[in-house]
């Protein structure tokens, strides 16, 4: 998957840190013997939560590898492209330094498996 834009990625964190802290409640109430509809209720919570956060990485994942696409195709209409270069779509630094690699898009297989892994 091509690189997350970093807005998307600190919101996807932020939700499963709240996720985080909500599993934290959920077992402080199971010890505190709470009633067990109170603890169901907050399981789905929790649940949602996390499939949002999935879904929000597909979401982001695919807007990077459209845009990576675009300028692939951009590139390689200009005549300055490398065929090579888009299967990869590798246009971020070398990970030196601490910036990330770009990874390979996934097809549209994968999302489709990782999506349905959510549903």
């Amino acid at each position: 998957m091509a690189s997350l834009d970093p807005a998307d990625k600190a919101l996807i964190i932020k939700r499963l840190k709240r996720a985080q802290g909500q599993m934290g409640g959920i077992i402080r109430m199971l010890e505190d013997e709470r009633a067990c509809r109170d603890v169901v209720t907050q399981l789905a919570a929790v649940s949602k939560a996390i499939d949002r956060a999935g879904f929000a990485l597909i979401a982001s994942g695919l807007k990077a590898c459209a845009s990576a696409e675009s300028a692939a195709a951009a590139t390689s209409s200009d005549g300055g492209g490398s065929s090579a270069n888009s299967d990869t779509h590798s246009s971020a630094g070398s990970g030196t330094g601490g910036t990330p690699t770009q990874q390979p898009c996934l097809t549209v297989a994968e999302l489709e498996k990782l999506f349905l892994s959510l549903a």
